[in-house]
């Protein structure tokens, strides 16, 4: 049995017990970089919570970051010898093998999935990304504004995107500073990349290695297309460098269906690390973690899209001013993984 559902079959016992000095238990883990600094900080700062609530805190997040995390985490407990002298009656129990019925059944990569109510879904059925490269990843990164303001940690995020999406098979490109009508026809050019010179006027630049370079190929889809805007932004919209709104439902009709899009029916991904208004959840406020002042995954109108929003709306997103905004960093951070390449 996996050290993950370990821990989630003991995760009350686990609670009670830490519960008595939840500080060294994180400090324990912090010690071991089982979580980061931010994290450790983050963790530590956490207000409207009683003892319980910061263990709960802390083991979600451990759970979150997976099966070696976890396991490193179950070491400390069972091992460290701080742990056993201030937790001695800590005793973990293996979770139960989980006997499934008939129906359900075993499901190799090459196999149709098999259902309890015996409906099959087909390989078929699923998007194919047969491509290499899988297609293209557009980051717009909106990093000085004209009314001087700057959002700064921004590079982290695109170039934890860059990384991330290149080692999925994307060609990743990059356009730095846009204005709401260059947005809007960088977009525009993508959408129906007849003629893929027409992006060299913004300054393209490609992803190769460790750093953005020119582009050296003619610039062609695959079979996804993600775009992730990193800007600030208000409810619905994000903006251009000069502050004008684009409605992120308008960068989404962009690339809907038609005869002549060599994106229909093939999946298309947005992402947006936006304010979607200036409220803020509660919580504790930080002096080095700023807002895209001014999502959630919405339903949307076109086919074969989706969208993600750091932030439901009328809310803030906020980005750390040198690790990057907590939405894609986290966002990397599953795809790494999760995400079979």
């Amino acid at each position: 049995m996996s050290a993950k559902d370990t821990l989630r079959s003991n995760k009350t016992a686990i609670l009670s017990t830490l519960c008595v000095d939840q500080r060294l238990i994180l400090n324990k883990v912090h010690e071991k970089n089982l979580i980061t600094s931010r994290e450790y900080n983050n963790l530590k700062s956490i207000n409207k919570e009683d003892v319980e609530g910061h263990v709960v805190e802390l083991l979600d997040k451990i759970l979150n970051k997976g099966e070696t995390t976890c396991q490193h985490f179950l070491n400390i407990l069972q091992t460290d010898e701080d742990i056993k002298a201030t937790f001695p009656e800590l005793k973990l129990q293996q979770p139960k093998e989980i006997s499934f019925p008939e129906s359900i059944q075993e499901v190799s990569s090459n196999d149709e999935y098999v259902l309890h109510d015996n409906k099959r879904q087909k390989r078929e059925e699923l998007y194919q990304l047969n491509t290499r490269p899988v297609g293209l990843c557009l980051i717009i990164n909106n990093e000085s504004f004209c009314d001087g303001s700057m959002r700064r940690g921004t590079e982290k995020d695109a170039e934890s995107l860059a990384q991330v999406f290149s080692w999925l098979g994307f060609r990743v490109l990059m356009c730095k500073d846009q204005t709401r009508d260059q947005m809007n026809r960088t977009l525009e050019c993508l959408a129906l990349p007849t003629n893929s010179t027409d992006l060299l006027e913004f300054q393209v630049q490609e992803w190769s290695g460790c750093s953005f370079v020119t582009p050296q190929q003619v610039l062609q889809h695959g079979d996804a297309f993600v775009c992730c805007i990193l800007s600030h932004g208000k409810k619905g919209v994000v903006l251009g460098t000069d502050l004008i709104p684009l409605p992120i439902k308008h960068i989404t009709q962009t690339f809907k269906a038609s005869e002549q899009s060599a994106l229909s029916g093939k999946p298309k991904v947005f992402l947006i690390q936006a304010c979607q208004g200036g409220q803020k959840h509660k919580g504790v406020a930080l002096k080095d973690v700023e807002a895209d002042n001014c999502g959630t995954q919405t339903i949307p109108e076109e086919a074969d899209i989706l969208v993600a929003v750091a932030t439901v709306e009328d809310y803030a997103a906020f980005r750390h001013i040198s690790d990057g905004s907590w939405f894609v960093q986290s966002l990397c951070q599953q795809l790494k993984e999760r995400c079979p390449k």
